[in-house]
């Protein structure tokens, strides 16, 4: 921990089969580029967690042998999601693990916000809880969450997906705890549809460093989009 810190933070990554990741890019992806897609984008997630001064500990939950390799290759804690019952319930996987080691805070990121800047997240996460709250931090359309932050890890369930924002602002005036919105520009992307995946190519356009396997991976697909010469 930090010195001067006395809130110890955990970051939580749920990771699900890469095989199975990113069918709605279907149409426009084979399934071995969706798949090194969805291994390139979680390796930059993890890069810019793991450079997070603010976060002491990243926990990987996951049943996909390479994101094991990636994690505990980053240092990561790497814990196994057996039932796959998808994002929330590996999050909650992550969230009974970070309050067995005292943890007073969780950071909750999918694996497909790789343009996700350290520095944006520290200016986020510096701010010191006061009391207890949940933080969401929306997707470019405003209804979905691409972060979540709970004070205390177990201040409400998570519940992504679909308009999981209003869920989790309902969710927390349940519980009668304060619900603040942050949007961070770096997490406003995260990649279901070519749509997206446009939306990304765009964002790493406008901003320069970080996600180094991301850019590669589109860089490699820029080029097979091109035609030949002449």
């Amino acid at each position: 921990m930090t010195a001067g810190r006395t809130t110890l933070t955990y970051a939580i990554l749920p990771v699900k089969r890469f095989a199975a990741a990113k069918a709605r890019l279907g149409d426009d992806l084979s399934v071995g580029t969706r798949r090194a897609l969805a291994e390139s984008m979680v390796t930059d997630v993890l890069m810019a967690l793991r450079r997070t001064k603010v976060i002491d500990e990243v926990l990987v939950v996951t049943s996909e042998p390479t994101a094991e390799a990636i994690g505990h290759g980053y240092g990561a804690t790497v814990l196994s999601d057996h039932d796959e019952q998808g994002q929330s319930a590996a999050a909650l996987i992550g969230i009974a693990h970070a309050l067995e080691r005292g943890a007073g805070r969780v950071l909750l990121v999918p694996g497909d916000c790789p343009a996700l800047d350290p520095a944006q997240l520290s200016e986020l996460l510096e701010r010191p809880p006061a009391g207890r709250s949940v933080t969401v931090v929306p997707d470019r359309h405003g209804t979905g969450t691409n972060a979540l932050v709970l004070v205390p890890p177990d201040v409400i369930e998570p519940a992504f997906g679909e308009d999981s924002r209003a869920r989790h602002e309902q969710a927390a005036a349940a519980a009668r705890v304060p619900c603040h919105v942050e949007r961070l520009t770096t997490l406003l992307i995260d990649v279901d549809t070519a749509e997206d995946l446009a939306a990304l190519r765009q964002l790493l356009a406008e901003h320069r460093g970080g996600a180094a396997h991301t850019r590669g991976m589109l860089s490699r697909l820029a080029g097979r989009e091109r035609p030949p010469a002449g």
